[in-house]
């Protein structure tokens, strides 16, 4: 248990020796409540519904603060999977809050209950749960918790086979995401709104949906979430019929560190079923506008930085090939890969020139030749210092490679 965790429940405990419940009933039944509520963020559900039986009982006589025990009690009977008790429990809190005139407590509690219905199975009187709740929650100015209740109500009717009122649900979900400023909820309600299109045969509106997702779960920040969104977007590609999307979606949802089992295994089956290719990422930036390359190259080369020598030797062989094989454009590509390889940490950035340098020396004179040209003009257009690092990291790397060290 984390050492803050432990204060709260040794002055809990203290405040429960100070305040016993004979003669402080209520101090006494807060101090259960507060444990209670520590000990399930603790992960310890068992010793927090003994807690919270207690507030609830102690509580007697003053509902507001009895409906709060309630709900918490809910929440710890979830966890323990006891569902007909959680939603005994969670269903008292929802009439309570209702009685006082406690409509965003009272949407907590139904949103609550409308979880456990759906995983109780109990989709309609879920959906009617969930509706509710959304209804409180953007009458009363919640919008981020309407969102939420949005997407799980989108989710419930997914799983009953309904995917256009799912999609309809979750574009009002994505919308109250987006005015409440809620990234991380934007990115779920998206990612679910994605997979609701992907089921009603709207393969450009999910490709859309997923482009959203994959933008508000930053790889840095959200890595599984990222690699999910991603993921999904590669089955959406795949189902548009874009091979080369498809691969390179799947590919950077394998490669993201800390992806989810299944979210690997999905993506690895886009790949097995769309087919061997290693141009993919050129070939995207064929169809793609020029001022849209760097978004393409950056998630790519991202997911190079993150793999095993071998496979960021394999994308650099491959980025090679590419720009020789386009002539006209190989400076203009070379310079939004610069820019790419610029924005990284210094040591990461060598450990990609190196993976270049090294791929370039499978080459013959010639292609060589012709790859250091047309990336030492597209240098030349960076400002000086910039200039000066890329030179500087191309020729030292390659010296010490025993290659070719004029880059300029």
């Amino acid at each position: 248990m984390p050492p803050e965790l432990d204060a709260a429940l040794e002055e809990l405990d203290a405040r429960l020796a100070r305040y016993p419940a004979s003669r402080y009933p209520i101090q006494h039944a807060t101090a259960q409540f507060h444990r209670g509520r520590v000990l399930i963020e603790a992960g310890c559900p068992a010793d927090a519904e003994q807690a919270l039986r207690r507030a609830v009982q102690l509580f007697a006589g003053l509902p507001l603060e009895q409906a709060k025990a309630c709900n918490l009690l809910g929440v710890a009977l979830r966890l323990r999977a006891r569902l007909d008790e959680a939603q005994n429990a969670f269903a008292r809190a929802e009439a309570a809050f209702a009685a006082e005139d406690k409509p965003l407590e009272q949407g907590a509690a139904t949103f609550n209950l409308g979880l456990v219905q759906a995983e109780a199975g109990a989709t309609m009187a879920a959906r009617r749960s969930f509706e509710r709740a959304r209804q409180l929650f953007g009458e009363y100015g919640a919008p981020e918790q309407a969102a939420a209740a949005g997407r799980e109500l989108g989710s419930v009717l997914l799983a009953a086979g309904d995917a256009d009122a799912a999609a309809r649900a979750l574009e009002e979900a994505l919308d109250a995401s987006e005015r409440a400023g809620d990234r991380v909820g934007q990115g779920l309600v998206a990612n679910a709104l994605g997979l609701a299109h992907l089921a009603a045969g709207h393969v450009d509106a999910a490709v859309t949906a997923l482009q959203t997702a994959v933008g508000a779960h930053p790889r840095s920040v959200r890595p599984e979430a990222y690699a999910m969104a991603k993921a999904n977007l590669a089955l959406a590609y795949e189902q548009a019929g874009d091979g080369p999307r498809a691969r390179l979606a799947a590919r950077q949802a394998l490669g993201t560190p800390g992806s989810d089992r299944a979210v690997a295994a999905q993506a690895a089956a886009v790949l097995e079923r769309s087919g061997a290719a290693d141009d993919d990422l050129v070939v995207v930036l064929d169809q793609e506008p020029r001022d849209r390359w760097l978004p393409v190259i950056r998630e790519e080369v991202t997911r190079w930085a993150d793999a095993d020598p071998a496979e960021r030797r394999r994308g650099a062989s491959r980025w090679i090939e590419g720009q020789l094989a386009r002539p006209d454009r190989a400076s203009d590509l070379a310079e939004a890969w610069l820019g790419v390889l610029l924005e990284l940490p210094p040591e990461t950035m060598e450990e990609l020139v190196r993976a270049t340098i090294a791929a370039l020396a499978a080459h013959d004179e010639d292609a060589r030749s012709r790859f250091r040209r047309s990336t030492a003009r597209a240098m030349a257009r960076f400002n000086v210092p910039q200039l000066l690092r890329v030179q500087q990291v191309f020729s030292a790397t390659a010296q010490e490679l025993g290659e070719d060290g004029s880059w300029r």
